[in-house]
C-alpha cells in the first residue's frame, strides 16, 4: 500500500482573497513565465513558489465547490440528495 504524504502549502492572504478565476489565470502567466525560459534562476524559484500556493488555492475552491454541489443535488423525486458527482470511473 502506498500513502500519498500531501505538504502543507501557506497561502498568503493576497492569494487567499482571490477568485477561482483570478487564481488561475495568475498561474497560467506564472507557467507561461517558466517556460519561456527568460527568468533568471531567483525569479524562477520565486515564481514557483508563487505558483505551488495558486495551486493549492485553485484546489481547495474547487474541492470546496465539488462538496457544495454535492449537497445540493436533487434525486429524480425532487429529494435533495448528497451523490458524488464522480464516482472515479
Amino acid at each position: 500500500m502506498v500513502k500519498e504524504i500531501k505538504s502543507v502549502v501557506e497561502i498568503p492572504d493576497d492569494i487567499k482573497n482571490m477568485k477561482f478565476e483570478e487564481a488561475l489565470s495568475a498561474l497560467e502567466d506564472i507557467v507561461r513565465s517558466l517556460e519561456s525560459g527568460e527568468v533568471s534562476l531567483e525569479q524562477s524559484i520565486e515564481i514557483y513558489t508563487r505558483g505551488t500556493q495558486l495551486k493549492a488555492h485553485c484546489e481547495e475552491k474547487l474541492k470546496d465547490a465539488t462538496a457544495r454541489i454535492e449537497k445540493i443535488t436533487k434525486s429524480s423525486d425532487g429529494t435533495l440528495t448528497s451523490t458524488p458527482l464522480d464516482d472515479g470511473s
